[in-house]
């Protein structure tokens, strides 16, 4: 349930702030019918990547043992690789985050007026989206209780909306580059966790043979379908049973991650730009 409450969160907050921005623009320039269309248009763009997250799943289930083993080894490594881009550009870019999405709205509202902030609330849902929907099917497969994890998913979507709405129209104030340091240390556990999962499927589908030796027996630990095994297995990656090659990956991942996302940042140095149009930005306050 963690893992995938720190994916809806985290995924949902990036989409409410580029949300939130534009909406914001929108109404203090009263563009009520504009507004509208953006509302409608993530609606859909919401429905379209449930659409495709319900596809995926029935497409995998359609397909023999060994090649729904094979597809989820795609599946958990596709993740693992969008986990790690979005770490590894949240922790250069989160500083000035916000800053930066209002510069393009901004910047967009001057060239393609309305309908270009339109386009830019209605993308950035359908992006997050379609990642979300990735991570979370990796996380379900990975997972010994899909309905846990996908009410997780669900209380984080929901947080992350709730955040964005409070910090664009209630005046919450929250340090990103923290939130997203934080977010960013659960996301490495998990995807390290889908890295020991992909080498396990691999295995199941006949692509990885070797390093199969059982290194631990942990079932003391974390007995099958209790609350300390989907917490260990979900939150920290662990096995019941590793093998050298399970645990061998997820090492080789959690350690140089972890000390990329807990390295302390450099300050990035400010850059004049021209100021983009003459429309007013939002009211903000440093992060």
């Amino acid at each position: 349930m963690l893992p995938t409450f720190v994916i809806g969160l985290r995924e949902g907050l990036e989409a409410a702030l580029i949300v939130g921005i534009v909406a914001a623009f929108l109404a203090q320039r009263g563009r009520s019918d504009a507004l509208r269309l953006v509302w409608l248009g993530i609606a859909l763009a919401i429905g379209a990547c449930v659409l495709f997250a319900v596809a995926l799943q029935v497409f995998s289930s359609s397909l023999p043992q060994q090649q729904q083993e094979a597809l989820e080894t795609i599946i958990s490594i596709v993740a693992v690789v969008m986990v790690t881009y979005m770490i590894i550009w949240m922790r250069r870019n989160s500083r000035h985050l916000k800053r930066d999405l209002e510069a393009a709205t901004s910047s967009a509202l001057a060239t393609g007026g309305a309908w270009a902030l339109i386009a830019m609330a209605v993308l950035a849902v359908l992006r997050e989206g379609f990642e979300t929907s990735v991570f979370l099917l990796a996380a379900f497969n990975a997972s010994g209780n899909a309905l846990a994890a996908g009410f997780g998913a669900l209380i984080g979507v929901v947080g992350a909306a709730a955040i964005g709405w409070g910090i664009f129209h209630g005046g919450m104030r929250i340090n990103l580059a923290r939130f997203f340091r934080v977010t960013g240390v659960v996301l490495v556990f998990v995807a390290a966790g889908l890295v020991a999962s992909a080498l396990h499927t691999a295995h199941e589908a006949g692509w990885v043979t070797f390093g199969q030796t059982q290194i631990a027996d942990l079932t003391w630990l974390m007995p099958p379908g209790s609350i300390i095994s989907a917490l260990l297995t979900g939150v920290l990656g662990l096995q019941p049973r590793p093998t050298a090659i399970e645990f061998v990956g997820w090492l080789l991942y959690l350690v140089p991650m972890l000390i990329i996302v807990l390295w302390p940042a450099t300050q990035r140095k400010a850059v004049p730009q021209k100021p983009l149009s003459t429309a007013t930005a939002v009211p903000t306050t440093d992060d």
